[in-house]
């Protein structure tokens, strides 16, 4: 039996391991999330470290809590206002198009593999959500963006279609154990939890925001401590409340990425990081519970799946979801490619380990297989297909900067940076012509490498990150002037 100090030291060495490999998935445009899973699988006792890791309800702990964490802070690095424009068609195909990826996929696994219908339906929900911030990651790679309003579309549509595949993947999971239910009444469920985590993400940010600016606590750290606890609070009481935790805590999220409230830089900062040490985690953890050579005897059943979930299943949810929306083929082609399956499904494959289904390792070893296929396949093609599609876009890189300006609750001011679009109508105008408040005021321009003081006179250029300082009532409108694009 290891020393607790010897533990220590090898969580260290996974920990920096990782964080100094994740370099190489700028360089060669990997996934880090492959990385991380590769250390692990290295790791495992069918690597050279050897070390036996078979526990799959740790797996699926760490694993829930960490995709908690990871959704909150994609939620609070959501602009609320580019997405509002691609709500509607994000979340069709947060729902719709996820039950139809599933659908189709449970229908190509009953039909080439030897499985029966729940549970070939069962593995199509395992694999039907996305992840959009490992298509992201490998775009920032290769200095490559998306032109509007792809990105925004996909950022909400990976966020919000974790919760309808995990409801599917335990619906079918229970109607497995429990084969005498009818399969109609998961549509009850299905609305509960949707309804209830929406509801009490929206108060519970409320009152964290409410909370934050009134506590006045004396160690700027416990704010972060505070949001913390408050993510997984938030995930307890809805899923306690029979409500889907993962949406409630992806809503708190994207509210407090709107909402004021004290030290709110710091807290996006730390969870920033906090969000990377969640993926290393889990991965490194979900690398260790999988045996490579038992993904030897499926590895034609999960190449033939990936193939027909990338070329079929996803192209199918995605034509139907957005048949009635303002998306050319072009778009639509890219958004089908960027399907990326990520974290959620290697996570929810746990579930059938715990439920001691029958075809337990089997749905695991098979789901693996196909997130690891879809992450090598797709994800080093993206940057091609975008620029194939010719909808790739100049990458706007968001800068951090060391200025803070968390203002009180007595003031209404408040610093924010923005970002002046690619194709913005205040491109290549100056200040005085565009129109800002009277209570708003441009405190610093960064072009690339450069500072610039503005005057009235300065002209503004694309990629241009503005310091602001405005009330809060002027910074919609401040991001509405730079949000207008020309006329075409």
């Amino acid at each position: 039996m290891m020393s607790i100090d010897q533990i220590i030291i090898i969580i260290a060495i996974f920990l920096v391991v990782s964080a100094t490999m994740s370099k190489l998935s700028d360089i060669f445009g990997v996934p880090a999330l492959l990385l991380f899973l590769g250390i692990g699988m290295l790791a495992g006792s069918d690597g050279p470290g050897g070390f036996y890791f078979d526990d799959a309800w740790l797996s699926q702990a760490m694993g829930t809590v960490a995709l908690a964490y990871i959704l909150f802070a994609g939620g609070l690095d959501t602009d609320i206002q580019s997405v509002k424009t691609v709500t509607k068609p994000a979340l069709v195909l947060a729902t719709l198009g996820v039950f139809i990826t599933a659908l189709v996929t449970g229908l190509c696994i009953k039909l080439f593999l030897n499985v029966a219908w729940l549970e070939a339906f069962l593995i199509g929900s395992i694999v039907s959500s996305t992840d959009a911030a490992a298509v992201f990651a490998i775009l920032r790679s290769k200095n490559v963006g998306l032109k509007e309003p792809l990105r925004p579309l996909l950022e909400l549509e990976s966020g919000s279609n974790d919760p309808m595949a995990i409801f599917l993947t335990i619906g079918f999971i229970e109607l497995l154990k429990y084969p005498e239910q009818s399969i109609f009444l998961l549509v009850p469920l299905f609305f509960r939890q949707m309804i209830l985590g929406g509801l009490i993400g929206y108060l519970m940010s409320r009152l964290f925001a409410w909370i934050a600016n009134r506590i006045r606590l004396h160690f700027d750290g416990l704010y972060t401590v505070l949001s913390m606890g408050w993510v997984l609070l938030t995930y307890g009481v809805t899923a306690l409340l029979g409500g889907s935790g993962f949406l409630a805590v992806y809503i708190v999220g994207i509210m407090l990425g709107k909402l004021m409230f004290a030290h709110k830089k710091s807290v996006i900062r730390f969870h920033d990081g906090v969000a990377w040490l969640m993926q290393i985690v889990m991965f490194l953890t979900l690398g260790l519970l999988v045996f490579p050579r038992q993904l030897i005897p499926i590895a034609d059943s999960g190449l033939l799946i990936a193939f027909l979930l990338i070329f079929a299943a996803r192209p199918a949810s995605v034509f139907i979801g957005l048949a009635f929306s303002r998306f050319n083929l072009r778009e639509k082609l890219l958004i089908s490619w960027v399907g990326l399956r990520g974290s959620v499904p290697i996570v929810l494959a746990t579930f059938p380990l715990l439920a001691g289904l029958d075809q337990k390792h089997f749905i695991f070893n098979l789901v693996f297989f196909i997130v690891i296929t879809s992450v090598i396949f797709q994800g080093t093609t993206i940057p091609f297909v975008a620029r194939l599609l010719k909808v790739d876009a100049p990458l706007v890189q968001k800068r951090r900067y060391s200025i803070e300006f968390d203002g009180s609750s007595k003031s209404d001011m408040k610093l924010e940076d923005f970002i002046v679009p690619f194709g913005s109508r205040a491109a290549h105008k100056q200040i005085l012509e565009l129109g800002f408040p009277r209570d708003s005021l441009i405190t610093l321009i960064i072009r690339g490498d450069q500072y610039i003081t503005p005057r009235g006179d300065t002209i503004l250029e694309e990629g241009d990150v503005l310091l602001l300082l405005a009330s809060t009532e002027s910074l919609p409108d401040v991001q509405n002037i730079l949000n207008k694009r020309i006329e075409k």
